[in-house]
């Protein structure tokens, strides 16, 4: 419980041998003063009954002002309070001062609603998830981003950890967004740029492994043979397109149509979904050979080559459903690759996102520039397809260890 007092501060006289009157407030134990703007003589003030004496000229005047400083004081605090037991004492001075106090959840939703339009709409999902997360943590939405401090943190690090059970990625992500409003709030100028407790504290990153499929195992899948289900022959020719088109993504590849095909030159143009950059390239035969079996006598332009999901005109026009429809086609497709990957006895699961790998260890492997790995994967830096150059360093490393040993 915080406690205000008037404290005539007689050690702060000035040339008049007036001092000035502060507001002192005590809360944990710590202290701050607000200033009143006003100054007295030390005899016209009596600090027993926190009053101007009657010895001043207006004293009825100022001990009614005095007054009503104090009871908005106290009424502040008593509010703040109610809602937030963790109130600091430089919180209460602020609200106490009519500095605006900013609520963290009430910031990050209203920022979200006005990017909605600006981000994809699994990014606008994740946001919203990840700050619900983070509230379900906290308990209540009165938190103040005064609040949030390196021990919040911590502690909810510790409850993604161990009652989540969240590996590092996910709790690093989680504290991404976090971190996102903080600077956003801070470039707004809502915040001090001196409170980012994210300067204090971080989460090590865990070692991430790209699964991908070898030569030898990109064979024998190849080679499989699928049930009699039409789609999961469609998934496998999907994924093998995949690897020999650049590793294009899963919701790029089942919204392809013919006319982002150009028969002549062989090359695939198409508006990337997740970079919203046009992108250009040219696939090679065994890409060139699956797209001849989709293609029938009275294909149209506008028809999509692979049929596996449903892709109508609300598809294009509704992005609510649009992801809800790669959801459902990316699960259905990683249902079948999963089965076909025990069927290979894989070391690993296969997912879609697999033929993206392969493509890349693939091209650097058969001496493919990096540079150009990274355009034809539509990548934003080439620090990220560094990490295949890695792998491909590190499979080399235990090839020869094993041939020595």
């Amino acid at each position: 419980m915080a406690s205000i007092k008037l404290i005539l501060k007689k050690t702060k006289v000035d040339k008049s041998g007036k001092a000035p009157l502060y507001l002192r407030v005590i809360k944990d134990r710590k202290t701050k003063f607000i200033s009143l703007s006003l100054k007295l003589e030390p005899n016209e003030w009596d600090e027993e009954k926190q009053k101007v004496k009657k010895n001043h000229s207006n004293s009825t005047r100022l001990n009614k002002y005095i007054s009503q400083k104090v009871a908005d004081a106290q009424g502040q605090i008593a509010d703040l309070e109610t809602k937030n037991q963790s109130t600091s004492a430089r919180k209460l001075k602020e609200a106490i001062k009519g500095k605006p106090l900013v609520n963290f959840f009430e910031y990050a939703y209203n920022r979200c609603e006005k990017q909605k339009d600006t981000l994809a709409l699994s990014t606008y999902n994740n946001y919203k998830n990840y700050l619900k997360k983070f509230e379900k943590f906290i308990g209540h939405k009165e938190l103040m981003f005064d609040d949030i401090t390196v021990t919040t943190l911590k502690d909810y690090a510790g409850y993604c950890s161990t009652t989540l059970g969240n590996n590092n990625t996910t709790i690093n992500f989680s504290l991404k967004i976090l971190n996102l409003m903080f600077k956003e709030a801070q470039r707004e100028d809502l915040i001090p740029l001196n409170h980012f407790p994210f300067s204090k504290f971080k989460v090590k990153k865990a070692k991430s492994t790209k699964r991908f499929l070898t030569a030898e195992q990109l064979e024998a899948f190849i080679k499989l043979e699928v049930s009699d289900k039409a789609k999961a022959q469609i998934i496998k020719d999907m994924f093998l397109f995949a690897v020999f088109s650049g590793g294009l993504r899963f919701g790029d590849i089942i919204e392809l149509k013919w006319n982002n095909y150009n028969a002549k030159t062989h090359k695939i143009t198409k508006t990337i979904r997740k970079t919203n950059r046009q992108h250009s390239l040219r696939i090679g035969q065994v890409a060139i050979d699956i797209l001849e079996k989709y293609k029938t006598e009275n294909v149209n332009q506008d028809d999509i080559i692979f049929p596996f999901a449903n892709i109508d005109n609300d598809y294009f026009t509704d992005r609510e459903q649009r992801a809800k429809v790669v959801r459902q086609a990316i699960a259905l497709s990683n249902m079948y690759l999963t089965k076909m990957g025990k069927t290979l006895e894989l070391p690993f699961s296969l997912t879609f996102h697999i033929s993206r790998h392969t493509f890349a260890t693939r091209a650097l492997n058969n001496g493919m520039r990096i540079e150009h790995v990274s355009k034809l994967m539509d990548h934003s830096d080439i620090g990220i397809t560094q990490v295949y150059a890695k792998i491909i360093s590190s499979e080399l490393d235990n090839a020869v260890d094993k041939y020595i040993n």
